[in-house]
């Protein structure tokens, strides 16, 4: 294993102003040290791939020879080799900056829970992902390459997905840092091995082994998990959610059992709805405890423009963040359709948001520290509910100020954002700086990290309002339980 430890390498290899020594990295017909591996020579062999002809490209297609058809086969093959040794290359950057930065901000007497904070998003934005995203994967990064040498090895000579390494690491997060040794070794020390070996069977021998080396370890991860049991739900396509719930595998399959069952009845007694549908108008009904599942009430935010609501306009509305599942873009005859039947069932509350003609929301301002609920709910609808940092799509949960208020910055909606409760988190880490642009178009929030990079998040624009001339404006719209109450959109301002 050392040798393999040894060739693998540590992330200081790519810290600043070192280059890799591991031997053997320079492949068949190459000695010396391993060329340093940075941005500009990674951007010239992308160019290659993008840029490249493909062989025999110029070929009629039903002259293309059975040999060039096979050399596409073999480039396929190869290109996915090549994404997995990026991803261990990614690997070992992102575990490198982890490391720099962390020591940087220790010598700046930084308590150590607080150190690193901003560098899981800060590898999401690199790598174009969600902050979450990229705490995922410096988190499994950090596994691959100071506890699992050869799953690292086979990441990054492509014999392993990046998919299949992630599971690896999943399936022994909970044995001790020699059990997983054992692990990486017995399942990743044999390359060809590897090689028509499934996410599932893999993840099911890595079980198997896990069990044996530990059983108590596996127990507890069990027990562990039924206490994890909980009902989630997240945005789904068409105006749909995704209704999940985590339950133990006995109750989940009694709960299935017993839905498919009533829809089996329900059927075979001239129900036209098919069984999909059957089942989840019955899961509705139970747990909402009405008799039909179209009868559930729930408080929608629909932010909507003038024009599309009263002159038929085409511009879609947009549901916005009212629970975890997020926001949604509504076609302007369903929004109509919306605001009618709260209106008929005397249970619609509207308020009116103005904008310049620029389409930037107008501004309100406090005096006090923390916003209030008026300049929050618009700052909400300004960004449609979800988080303002770049690939972030997590619902609003801070607001925010840009500048912050310690340093002058203003209680107001030209200085806020809305945040995830992580992206608020990383914000804060040192020699991180924010601020805004964009005085004669959208808004646009700026983010500087600590190594000088910038990554910009444009403010999404409001709903087209009607008439060029007339103040731009959109309307939320909250059917609400209880007593219901109706206002006109009057003139007053936001959040009033």
């Amino acid at each position: 294993m050392d040798e393999v430890r040894e060739r693998v390498g540590v992330a200081a290899d790519l810290a600043p102003g070192r280059a890799p020594t591991e031997p053997g990295r320079g492949g068949p017909g190459m000695s010396g040290a391993a060329p340093v591996l940075d941005a500009s020579l990674v951007a010239r062999l992308r160019a290659v791939i993008a840029d490249g002809v493909l062989p025999g490209a110029g070929d009629p297609v039903r002259s293309v020879s059975r040999g060039t058809a096979a050399a596409w086969v073999d480039l396929l093959a190869e290109l996915e080799k090549v994404k997995h040794s990026v991803a261990a290359a990614q690997a070992r950057a992102a575990v490198a900056l982890d490391e720099v930065t962390r020591a940087a901000e220790a010598d700046q007497g930084v308590r150590a829970e607080r150190r690193g904070r901003g560098v899981p998003a800060q590898v999401g934005a690199a790598m174009t992902r969600s902050p979450h995203a990229g705490a995922s994967f410096l988190g499994a990064a950090r596994v691959w390459v100071q506890q699992m040498p050869y799953t690292f090895e086979a990441l990054r000579v492509g014999a392993l997905s990046e998919w299949r390494a992630m599971i690896l690491v999943r399936e022994t997060s909970h044995l001790s840092p020699e059990h997983r040794a054992v692990v990486d070794e017995e399942v990743c020390r044999d390359l060809a091995a590897l090689a028509g070996l499934g996410a599932k069977r893999l993840a099911a021998r890595v079980q198997a082994i896990a069990a044996r080396l530990d059983v108590h370890a596996t127990v507890r991860r069990l027990a562990r998990a039924e206490g994890e049991r909980h009902v989630s739900v997240r945005p789904a396509p068409d105006l749909m959610v995704y209704l999940t719930a985590l339950v133990p595998m006995k109750q989940g399959i009694q709960a299935y059992a017993q839905l498919r069952a009533h829809a089996d009845a329900a059927r075979a007694a001239g129900d036209g709805r098919s069984g999909g549908q059957l089942m989840a108008d019955a899961l509705i009904e139970r747990v909402t405890g009405r008799d039909r599942a179209d009868d559930v009430p729930v408080t929608v935010n629909l932010l909507v423009s003038d024009e599309t609501l009263l002159a038929g306009g085409a511009d879609p509305g947009v549901v916005l963040e009212g629970s975890s599942a997020g926001a949604g873009v509504v076609p302007a005859p369903v929004a109509r359709e919306l605001v009618a039947a709260g209106v008929d069932a005397d249970a619609a509350w509207l308020r009116a948001i103005y904008v310049s003609p620029a389409g930037r929301m107008l501004a309100t301002t406090s005096t006090s520290r923390f916003f209030p609920s008026g300049i929050s709910a618009v700052l909400r609808a300004r960004q449609q509910g979800i988080c303002a940092t770049p690939y972030c799509d997590a619902p609003v949960r801070h607001a925010d100020h840009v500048l912050p208020y310690g340093e002058g910055g203003a209680t107001s909606l030209a200085n806020a954002q809305g945040l995830c409760v992580r992206c608020n988190h990383a914000k804060q880490a040192p020699g991180w700086v924010q601020r805004l642009s964009g005085e004669d178009g959208p808004e646009v929030a700026e983010t500087v990290t600590s190594t000088g990079h910038t990554y910009a998040s444009v403010l999404p624009r409001p709903p087209r309002a009607l008439g060029r001339a007339a103040p731009r404006g959109g309307a939320i719209l909250r059917p609400r339980r209880g007593t219901p109450r109706r206002s006109g959109s009057g003139s007053h301002p936001p959040g009033g």
